[in-house]
């Protein structure tokens, strides 16, 4: 999706009869003057932008390439980007999930601007997606065009389908993690350094 392909005309008009179906007039309420326009345009401008976005082309320009050597003597330096804002749109209700995301990988000869990798984060979150998704779609995207010895990213996100409607459980958050490894770099002691890296628990 991209500006081009939005029909923020029909969106718009949807918006608006949607409402209408509710027993809600915008034509004759005045605080719903408007309102079809303005969820279309924050559906194309923020909640869906993410599916503009090249990804490879994200991490490609802001890439560092270490030059054959790995990223530390040890070979064990981590990369850990915490407290990501993310807010997402659940594909079930259309309603918005909030929280932080946290990534951690372990470079090989390559690593990336850590503003990258929270515009990594956003790429996959505004969009009409579930939370499971953006992790794994995270980490698949770090491992293809960074290979790391490992990745993860860790989602920690209170949602309106949940606190809103439905059970109604205000303060619930949903916890998911995601890992990629090559071979098995994420064999033993790895994986127990991925958690507390990611603070998966916390």
């Amino acid at each position: 999706m991209t500006l081009a392909t939005v029909d923020r005309a029909a969106a718009a008009a949807a918006i608006d009869a949607f409402l209408r179906a509710l027993g809600r007039d915008p034509e004759r309420e005045p605080d719903l003057a408007g309102t079809g326009a303005r969820v279309a345009d924050a559906f194309a401008d923020e909640l869906c932008e993410g599916y503009a976005v090249d990804v490879a082309k994200l991490l490609a320009e802001n890439v560092i390439d270490l030059g054959g050597q790995t990223s530390s003597a040890t070979g064990h330096a981590l990369v850990v980007v915490r407290d990501i804002a993310v807010t997402t749109t659940c594909p079930h209700h259309l309603m918005q999930a909030t929280g932080i995301a946290t990534v951690a990988f372990a470079p090989a000869q390559r690593i990336v601007g850590v503003g990258a990798v929270a515009s990594l984060v956003d790429a996959y979150a505004r969009r009409l997606t579930l939370q499971e998704r953006i992790g794994d779609e995270v980490v698949a995207a770090l491992m293809t065009h960074l290979a790391p010895r490992w990745a993860g990213c860790r989602l920690l996100l209170s949602h309106g389908c949940m606190t809103a409607r439905g059970e109604r459980k205000h303060g619930a958050r949903v916890e998911t993690l995601a890992f990629g490894a090559s071979g098995d770099e994420l064999a033993g002691d790895a994986l127990a350094i991925a958690h507390r890296a990611l603070g998966a628990g916390s």
